[in-house]
């Protein structure tokens, strides 16, 4: 069902030294960077070899981050998956009924690819796509 990792999105109130991070330290390139995407004032696409970062500012009026690192660190895990509504029947099958859905779909378009996301048991968010 799962055939590898997509990417992992990372939220960061420190965006210019998280990008210095990334790009100076550890060699990643800045492959799409948005601006007012969705709330946010960056969500940033960095690549290494076959690495996908996700990197992206908490959305306006998001909690204050003086201290405290609930809205910062690792936002989800992306999986892709060989046929997306398949996935989705299986896991329905299955009895799992933790989506999070988009309006009443589970399954919904960004930027050209369909995704669905799931939340794990101990908060995770688990996004799936499609090919």
């Amino acid at each position: 069902m799962i055939k590898s990792i997509h990417h992992i999105c990372i939220e960061t109130d420190k965006y210019s030294e998280s990008i210095d991070f990334y790009c100076s330290i550890l060699g990643f390139s800045i492959m799409e960077e948005t601006r007012n995407f969705h709330g946010r004032d960056y969500n940033t696409w960095l690549k290494k070899e076959n690495i996908l970062i996700e990197l992206q500012t908490p959305k306006s009026g998001a909690a204050d981050y003086s201290g405290s690192t609930v809205n910062t660190g690792i936002v989800h895990v992306c999986f892709i998956v060989d046929n997306l509504p398949e996935t989705i029947d299986k896991l329905i099958e299955k009895g799992f009924n933790s989506f999070r859905r988009k309006g009443s779909d589970i399954i919904y378009n960004v930027k050209g690819g369909l995704l669905a996301k799931i939340t794990a048991p101990e908060g995770t968010v688990i996004e799936l796509r499609g090919e």
